[in-house]
């Protein structure tokens, strides 16, 4: 997640079931942050060994989908309220009560909640699906048999976008407080070309199994980074600041943050790098051509703005869909007005909606990596991806993307970087060798929801579960064994995930 953070100490393999304070001592954030990983990661997995991989309760089983087309302006689906678990993450898709504001894209404020119990393919509250990008647009079922997919994954929200989160009786001076982590689902659709599925009319079972195999695909990440400090040749920092000898030659701890900008093979992918997480971000409240005026600017000049600075123009809507936007720079300060002057205008369909709260972020790198002293090209404002050598970011802090990975919009990786031991906390081998590493996220998750060939015909594809708890006997009527009592409930739990949502 961006957030400022010392670092991230979960480690599941580590198997630690608790954090326990101890008096007298430092509070550090990454204590408190592992002890609420560790008890979502206990949830989680305990939903997932009960439940399966994916489920509803019965009676409450959500997303049941609708396709409506045809003689409809927009063919679209309709996603019915209720729970549903993937991989043991609760997806909740009740509307909020009547009169509850929920975004509308079309609208310049947030429109009031219908009493409707579903939600709409347009307007699915972390969707953000546009009818004007044909890439949107739901597929034919007639010519090309799709299915309606959950995707589910967790991103992090900051008082920037939800400014409800800012304590206003702090003051404005002072910095924002904790962030939060956010569950992202949305219903896409996967057709069944994409899925390898070659039968006019497939089971759904086979469309099950076919969907497994497609969601283990996109859910392993293939790219693989290292990381190290060296000691660059010519060091010459101040030995009062930096140890003679120490590898890391930053002055301050920092965590650095190498996040993919854009996806696909090594020669089409970037990556954009920050010594604060990407955690520092400005709010945005206008945008007049490439010109944006700021809401607050940074509280010092190491969380501040600089001519030269990397930054990516966003908002709520554009982070919820993982879309990267080109790396702008800046050109122009006007400090007592709170406004800045990019480099380019950003895209259109981005920051013009209030309500999607848009913002900037700030990137660290100001150039390429620096080659035989001279500095490589940017793409679109990031860094591409060069597999099989070290890649210096700075102050000592180099890494190595392994040969022959596919690269992920979003997926990044932690880097602590400590002033104490002069060097970065990377696991390593019994050589010391750097160890390659797979993302730290972003982890995704999916589920089928329904087989889509036509108005009217839909295949569920959702499983459902029962209540564990039954009625105790009574104390004359005594089973007279397990077995049977144990096969009733089971066929009980049956009969009620059979029943759904009827």
């Amino acid at each position: 997640m961006h957030a400022d953070l010392s670092r991230s100490t979960f480690r599941p393999e580590r198997h630690y079931s608790a954090v326990v304070a101890q008096q007298g001592r430092v509070q550090l954030d990454a204590d408190l942050n592992e002890q609420s990983a560790i008890q979502l990661h206990q949830a989680r997995t305990l939903a997932a060994d009960l439940i399966g991989r994916h489920g509803g309760p019965g009676g409450a089983t959500g997303f049941r989908i609708e396709y409506r087309g045809g003689t409809h302006d927009l063919d679209t689906l309709r996603i019915h309220g209720g729970r549903y678990y993937v991989d043991g993450i609760l997806c909740d898709a009740d509307r909020p009560a009547p009169g509850t504001p929920v975004p509308d894209d079309d609208a310049e404020e947030p429109q009031a909640a219908e009493a409707d119990d579903f939600w709409d393919y347009w307007n699915q509250p972390d969707g953000f699906r546009d009818p004007e990008q044909p890439g949107d647009r739901l597929p034919s079922p007639a010519q090309s048999p799709f299915v309606a997919c959950l995707t589910v994954w967790e991103r992090a929200v900051c008082a920037a976008e939800d400014p409800a989160l800012r304590e206003v009786a702090l003051g404005a001076a002072l910095p924002d407080t904790a962030v939060r982590t956010k569950v992202v689902w949305q219903v896409l659709p996967v057709t069944l070309s994409a899925l390898g599925v070659e039968e006019a009319k497939p089971s759904p079972q086979a469309v099950r199994d076919a969907f497994e195999e497609w969601a283990r695909a996109q859910s392993a990440p293939t790219a693989h980074l290292a990381a190290r400090s060296e000691r660059p040749e010519h060091a010459d920092d101040d030995p009062c600041l930096v140890l003679p000898d120490a590898h890391y030659r930053g002055p301050e701890n920092q965590l650095y943050r190498v996040e993919v900008h854009a996806g696909g093979e090594a020669e089409d992918a970037t990556f954009k790098w920050s010594r604060e997480n990407g955690s520092v971000v400005f709010p945005v409240d206008e945008l007049d051509g490439t010109w944006v005026q700021l809401a607050s600017l940074g509280l010092d000049s190491k969380l501040d703005l600089e001519v030269g600075d990397r930054v990516e123009f966003t908002d709520t809507a554009h982070a919820s869909r993982l879309e990267a936007q080109p790396l702008l720079r800046v050109e122009e300060l006007d400090l007592p007005g709170r406004r800045l002057r990019l480099s380019a205008e950003p895209e259109q369909r981005v920051g013009r909606l209030p309500h999607l709260h848009p913002f900037l972020r700030r990137w660290d790198h100001h150039d390429g990596p620096r080659r035989q002293g001279r500095a490589t090209s940017l793409k679109g404002g990031a860094v591409p991806v060069t597999e099989g050598e070290w890649i210096p970011l700075e102050d000592g802090v180099e890494i190595y993307f392994a040969q022959g990975g596919s690269y992920r919009t979003g997926d990044h990786w932690l880097i602590p970087a400590r002033t104490a031991t002069g060097g970065v906390e990377w696991a390593t081998d019994a050589a010391r060798h750097p160890l390659l590493q797979a993302p730290a996220g972003i982890a995704r998750h999916f589920a089928p929801l329904a087989l889509i060939t036509g108005e009217g015909d839909t295949v569920d594809l959702r499983y459902a579960f029962g209540p564990l708890a039954a009625a105790l006997p009574s104390a004359d009527q005594a089973p007279k064994s397990t077995a049977p009592r144990g096969r009733s409930r089971t066929k009980a739990a049956a009969r009620t995930a059979e029943e759904g949502d009827k």
